[in-house]
């Protein structure tokens, strides 16, 4: 291992127990375990998954101006950005959204979490944590914002899949309070720099802020605790979950799942290049009638401008054949002209094709997976087009020798938990 690659604190852990590591972003990370990446991918999907996340950094913004400079740098309008009414961030919530630059290009994409009306939370993606901070620290948009990177100096745990809040409920005090109203994107309890009015405990009493959040598409948490906590509570986390299917994931399963959900990889597939016509511009600040924007932000200016844009658009293929990305793999329409690059391609090992739609292993019966439904997966992924391409449209993804004809898609994965209501998935 280079001298530069950083370690989280379980990576002793996970050279023990078997993982095939590799660098991710600066860090040697598990790619998976000896169970395989198969079993990973479909842990969260039937059982429990469990991640160490700890690689992402967390940032806080903290003072009188900390909403205002969060308001002008985060392309979410933070007085309208929660449910359907769209109401304004409150604390207990947090809202996912995207960091961009004066060109309108991304820098980052990260959730921001409100622990109290002037303090404030942002977890975004591995070595990041430096380049946000500078960034915000170049925009005083208002005095009396202190910005604080916290980067490896907490500990962070991904509790993903069906059986997430029976193992939660086994960690916690007072489990039927945390359970009560947790809904999407929501979260209680703080910890360490993270502190917030509400608590949650582990039984032994160390305190840990829990978000129902993930980047799996699945019903889970995300713990966030202490550093000298982390190891522990990772440890503990998997033996309660043993009798419940609790696997430890990689990196491999985290990807292919996030991909299946319509979910980006920052600086993959969105990045240096202009934040427009992709599945994610729910998360721009827009007006009712979509011909403007809310508030002002950084890159505002320029995403108003734009005239030619290229379409980040999601795929799934008709089997598991997936692509390698390389300096020769594109993107051709039908008729064999060169149209664009593949961005993502991996592949979802929980769904399959019955009578041409898309099913999950989590779809119901009742809505038409069969009773011997066992897939094989399909590819699946984003690409980066010079034209729109509409659903149902298909194209072929190619090295220049193997070819792969897949869908373009508005969706990939059905049946996602993520947003079941809590009731559906506790039992207490």
């Amino acid at each position: 291992m280079g001298n530069t690659e950083k370690r989280t604190a379980l990576h002793d852990w996970h050279v023990a127990h078997g993982a095939n590591m590799a660098t991710f972003a600066g860090y040697h990370m598990p790619l998976w375990y000896p169970a395989g990446a198969r079993a990973e991918h479909l842990a969260p999907i039937r059982t429990v998954g469990i991640f160490d996340t700890s690689h992402m950094p967390m940032l806080t913004v903290k003072g009188p101006g900390a909403r205002k400079l969060l308001q002008y740098c985060f392309c979410r309008d933070l007085e309208r950005c929660i449910g359907k009414q769209k109401g304004p961030l409150v604390d207990g919530r947090c809202a996912y959204g995207f960091f961009l630059n004066e060109k309108g290009h991304v820098i980052d994409d990260a959730i921001v979490y409100q622990l109290s009306p002037t303090d404030y939370m942002i977890v975004a993606n591995a070595g990041m944590g430096a380049t946000l901070a500078a960034h915000l620290g170049r925009h005083p948009a208002d005095a009396g914002a202190d910005i604080r990177d916290l980067t490896d100096r907490a500990g962070k745990i991904d509790i993903q899949g069906p059986e997430a809040a029976r193992l939660l409920q086994r960690l916690i005090r007072d489990p039927e309070r945390f359970f009560d109203r947790l809904i999407y994107f929501s979260f209680k309890g703080g910890f360490g720099e993270c502190p917030s009015s509400s608590v949650v405990e582990l039984l032994d009493g160390t305190p840990l802020l829990i978000a129902r959040t993930g980047y799996t598409g699945e019903f889970g948490f995300e713990l966030f605790m202490s550093l000298d906590a982390f190891p522990a509570l990772w440890r503990k986390v998997l033996d309660e979950g043993k009798d419940l299917g609790a696997l430890p994931c990689g990196l491999a399963a985290r990807d292919s799942l996030r991909v299946g959900a319509v979910l980006p990889l920052s600086h993959q597939d969105i990045g240096d290049w202009p934040f427009a016509a992709n599945p994610w511009l729910f998360a721009l600040p827009w007006e009712e009638d979509r011909c403007g924007f809310s508030k002002d932000f950084v890159g505002a200016a320029e995403l108003k401008n734009l005239e030619t844009v290229e379409h980040t658009l999601p795929f799934a293929g008709h089997d598991p054949r997936k692509i390698v990305i390389g300096p020769d793999t594109h993107v051709t329409d039908p008729q064999g002209e060169r149209i664009g690059r593949v961005l993502t391609c991996a592949t979802d090992m929980a769904i399959g094709r019955v009578d041409g739609r898309i099913v999950s292993l989590a779809t119901p019966a009742e809505k038409g997976r069969p009773e011997d439904f066992n897939p094989k997966g399909l590819c699946c992924g984003f690409v980066k087009v010079n034209r729109p391409l509409a659903p149902g449209e298909e194209v072929i993804l190619t090295d220049g020798k193997r070819q792969v004809k897949v869908e373009i898609r508005e969706d990939i994965r059905p049946d996602r938990t993520a947003r079941r209501p809590i009731a559906e998935m506790v039992q207490l």
